[in-house]
């Protein structure tokens, strides 16, 4: 397999998607108002900050709809970061809870810094389920339960959702990959946590169609609507 180097400049170029693929690296991130994620998973005063300002942004007073919204951008984040780099440069960055940190920010969703830039060791897809399913979002999901009592199939759901999200925003608008996406992404919907979450196909434009078996609850938001790929919808589809 062709690899890259993963270095600042590969991930300039992956920031340089979207919000969503953007992550800052380099020494000191105490410095800017960052925090390591193991805070935000370990301390409920944290989290509880987090949901508030979520909930301001929403416009609901209902912690739920809120902390799953957290939950899915945060989940978006994770998996469109590592995704990318795995994609574009064969690598997967280590995002040990104790060495990536968050800071919340006025709007959107969390801004990320790596403090030191290390490669996972194996291929793309271990890891991938690594550093990403295993290490922040089993954590992650038992944090935003504990808060907020959304449910696990909720969960599961926002996170099969969020890798959905970040392929379809990587092979539409991104450079040309190094790695196949779409393989991996499959082979990831199989492992758990995502397993069971919905169901896949592929689509004519290359990219997977999903349908979760749950909803993420944006529905309850003041003048929002169900999601492509939520349960609530009516007809029987998958979305692409």
């Amino acid at each position: 397999m062709v690899t890259e180097a993963l270095t600042p400049g590969a991930l300039e170029r992956i920031s340089a998607i979207g919000p969503y693929f953007a992550l800052a690296t380099g020494p000191s991130p105490r410095t800017h108002g960052f925090r390591p994620m193991t805070d935000l998973y370990g301390d409920p005063e944290a989290l509880e900050d987090c949901v508030r300002a979520v909930a301001g942004r929403l416009g609901t007073d209902l912690p739920r709809v809120a902390a799953s919204t957290l939950h899915l951008g945060t989940a978006s984040r994770l998996w469109s970061v590592s995704l990318a780099c795995a994609a574009l440069t064969g690598r997967v960055p280590d995002l040990a809870p104790g060495r990536l940190w968050w800071r919340m920010p006025a709007s959107g969703p969390l801004d990320l810094w790596l403090d030191d830039l290390t490669a996972v060791d194996g291929e793309p897809l271990a890891a991938l389920h690594h550093t990403v399913a295993v290490r922040n979002l089993t954590p992650w999901a038992d944090a935003v339960r504990r808060a907020s009592g959304v449910s696990p199939h909720t969960l599961r759901g926002n996170a099969a959702s969020a890798l959905i999200g970040a392929h379809r925003v990587l092979l539409s608008g991104g450079p040309r990959p190094l790695v196949p996406v779409v393989p991996l992404v499959g082979a990831l919907l199989e492992l758990p946590p995502l397993a069971g979450a919905g169901t896949h196909r592929a689509t004519p434009t290359g990219q997977l169609a999903f349908r979760r078996r749950s909803c993420c609850l944006y529905y309850r938001v003041p003048g929002a609507g169900t999601c492509g790929d939520c349960v609530l919808n009516a007809k029987e589809r998958t979305t692409s």
